[in-house]
């Protein structure tokens, strides 16, 4: 079968990309490639399903650039096709005050990136939320909730109509290059391979040639449920302040669209790509990473955080004790472990956590290798920025322009 255009990986950023090429140009003939039986199945169903305003992210970067419209763009999308979805705000807490010099850098880099922030003091934070302890925070207007596997499902149906080939259960194990086409697992033939495949990003490029600088380690993040009894513990979000050396946003209470209150997540090495639990080994994952200087190098940066992470999974205590940094009413009675999810964090040769989005272009091939938070909220306009190269592989300039204008 030949194709303008393959896209391994049906997750949102997959979808959304199909969707921005057809959108522009129906006439292209796409065909999404999901090695899963559903689409959404990995880290576009498996998050906090929080809206991001755009707070965290270094002025400038694709992340910054990106998140404040995309929030808005999915906010719109969620309400023009009947996905639920709810503009709550969100409280970042600072539990000591050797954290508020980080909670102003917060405020700064929220204001420089367009978010509407609003400093908060301890009565203004129990006004707010008066079940959470702090003793200064920011209050972010603009962060939303959704749910991203419905938003995948309903990028499906919307691709259906717009005449895509979607195919589930089809692992794209295979490439071979003919003349200007590449072709995957011996019968799609494609003008361009876009590379959506998230967990195996980083193999699925080795796989078509190339040598991408980044590699996949995946981090489990585990989450808790508090019971139904204190569901109204929060009304909205509440955030810790994150470290600033680390990607990651630390343990957050998120109260869900049905109603149930989640807790979470830590981070913690999975042992494989789809490693949800801790039994969950891949031993070739395992004996690669071990012979990786890569991972070598991030032992020595972050060893101690390692060891915090670990141990809050394994010890109960230890993860409630954390949680009650910002809740000091919650137990460990009042919780319970509630599911996983496993982010693709791409790490550079010498073993530094990449920060921003990896889109790389190559001759053949548009490679998105690595799209951690807020890669969910800002997936349509991260789908317009990967059609738009796409579009210049394709000859088209007008229309990679056309697309691109969606895009900050």
């Amino acid at each position: 079968m030949n194709v303008d255009v393959a896209i391994i990986g049906g997750g949102l950023l997959g979808l959304a990309t199909a969707r921005a090429l057809l959108r522009e140009r129906p006439d292209l003939s796409v065909t999404v490639l999901e090695a899963e039986d559903r689409w959404g199945a990995h880290q576009s169903g498996h998050n906090s399903n929080v809206i991001h305003s755009g707070l965290y992210y270094k002025p400038g970067g694709l992340k910054a650039r990106l998140a404040r419209a995309g929030g808005e763009a999915m906010i719109s999308y969620c309400e023009a096709n009947g996905v639920a979805v709810k503009r709550t705000g969100k409280i970042v807490v600072a539990t000591t005050e050797r954290q508020l010099p980080q909670l102003d850098m917060l405020a700064e880099r929220g204001r420089a990136n367009g978010v509407t922030v609003e400093h908060l003091d301890r009565r203004a934070i129990n006004e707010r939320e008066p079940n959470i302890a702090g003793v200064g925070g920011l209050w972010v207007a603009e962060t939303a909730m959704t749910d991203f596997g419905a938003v995948a499902r309903t990028l499906a149906t919307e691709l259906t109509g717009l005449g895509a080939g979607l195919r589930l259960r089809t692992p794209a194990s295979v490439f071979e290059v003919r003349g200007d086409r590449t072709v995957v697992n011996g019968e799609v033939s494609a003008r361009v391979v876009v590379n959506c495949a998230g967990l195996h990003s980083d193999k699925v490029a080795e796989a078509l040639g190339e040598k991408p600088p980044v590699r996949i380690m995946p981090f489990r993040g585990e989450y808790a449920e508090l019971r139904p009894g204190l569901r109204g513990l929060v009304t909205n979000p509440v955030y810790p302040v994150p470290d600033p050396d680390l990607p990651f946003l630390g343990v957050h209470i998120t109260p869900m669209l049905d109603g149930t209150v989640h807790i979470g997540p830590n981070a913690v090495p999975a042992l494989s790509r789809h490693g949800y639990r801790w039994r969950t080994v891949d031993p070739r994952m395992v004996r690669e990473l071990l012979a990786d200087p890569a991972l070598r190098g991030l032992a020595r940066r972050f060893w101690r955080y390692g060891v915090t992470e670990i141990s809050r999974s394994l010890v109960w205590p230890l993860f409630v004790r954390e949680v009650r940094k910002m809740a000091p009413s919650v137990h460990g009675r009042d919780m319970r472990r509630h599911g996983s999810g496993v982010r693709a964090q791409a790490v550079t040769r010498d073993g530094a956590l990449v920060d921003d989005f990896v889109i790389q272009r190559t001759e053949r091939a548009v490679h998105v290798l690595n799209a951690p938070s807020p890669a969910a909220t800002s997936s349509l306009l991260i789908g317009c920025r990967v059609a738009g190269d796409v579009f210049d592989q394709l000859g088209d300039g007008d229309a990679a322009r056309a697309v691109l204008k969606a895009v900050p």
